[in-house]
């Protein structure tokens, strides 16, 4: 049985005291011990960023790769050993901004993989700037007049294209996004936590205009129903809803085809490709005589 220390390193950590990071880090210790997952089980990808720094304070598996890159990156991990828990850790900036095409093409695909996205509304790392989801006519940095475009909603995208969990936390409650990573990665395909992660430093709003406003979907919600997910997904302002908002494990884990003929074995374990097979498959892009 795992313990939570398991997962700590002597790394020094850059984010700032008391930033909300910290509470999904204890999350993340969590879920993982209830998950019995041990440190060498798991791979953390990220890009660049204040929440891409996450897997630097953990002791385990991690690949730390390009600004807005980690998606790529992760679905190849995956691919290579379906047997580790492969999860990315990014921030709305480096997730949907930089990596906000790789994110569309994820949702087509349905990879087996955990996207967990600390999403605080700016480039927390660079000093504030507007990120894809900054409010319209927000003041910031850069943007001295105001932001002119509209945020992105996400999980809202996330849902219309089919992704088979949906999920937003808050950093600010992490019991329950415990219990959101946990569900997310026993889930089998793409799983997707939006995490509401307020900045201290640069947001423009107290960490109590959050905590005021949230609640959790009571056990009625039916996160099956995709229509209630989109009326959920897109609320906000006065109430801000976090829980499953949507769940379908029906869909088709990407790769599923040659992974069932290989039980999902990694790369170094399988048995070589025969030289007829390949001439085989070989022969099928050759045009006729």
């Amino acid at each position: 049985m795992p313990k939570e220390n398991e997962f700590e390193n002597d790394v020094g950590s850059q984010w700032c005291p008391g930033c909300p990071n910290f509470k999904i880090l204890d999350a993340f210790k969590s879920a993982m011990v209830e998950l019995k997952k041990l440190p060498h089980q798991i791979c953390l990808v990220s890009g660049i960023g204040q929440a891409a720094k996450f897997p630097h304070y953990l002791h385990c598996n991690f690949f730390n790769g390009l600004h807005g890159r980690a998606l790529p990156a992760a679905i190849g991990i995956n691919a290579a050993n379906p047997q580790l828990t492969t999860m990315v850790v990014t921030g709305d900036g480096d997730g949907y901004g930089e990596g906000g095409n790789h994110f569309l093409h994820a949702l087509r695909r349905n990879p087996d993989i955990t996207v967990v996205v600390h999403n605080n509304e700016i480039y927390a790392l660079t000093k504030g700037q507007a990120s894809p989801t900054t409010p319209a006519g927000e003041k910031r940095s850069i943007q001295s007049s105001g932001v002119q475009s509209m945020p992105l909603n996400m999980p809202a995208v996330a849902i219309i294209h089919n992704c088979g969990f949906v999920a937003r936390g808050f950093a600010g409650d992490p019991d329950h996004l415990k219990d959101l990573l946990v569900a997310a990665v026993r889930h089998r395909g793409l799983s997707y936590i939006d995490v509401i992660q307020p900045c201290i430093t640069w947001g423009t709003r107290p960490f109590s205009w959050y905590k005021n406003r949230i609640y959790r979907l009571d056990e009625d919600y039916d996160p099956a129903d995709k229509s209630r997910a989109l009326e959920k997904a897109v609320e906000g302002g006065e109430k801000i809803p976090i829980g499953v908002l949507y769940e379908d494990s029906e869909r088709k884990v990407f790769g599923h085809r040659f992974k069932k003929s290989v039980a999902e074995r990694p790369l170094p374990e399988l048995d070589p490709v025969d030289a007829a097979e390949i001439k085989r498959l070989l022969q099928e892009f050759r045009p006729e005589a």
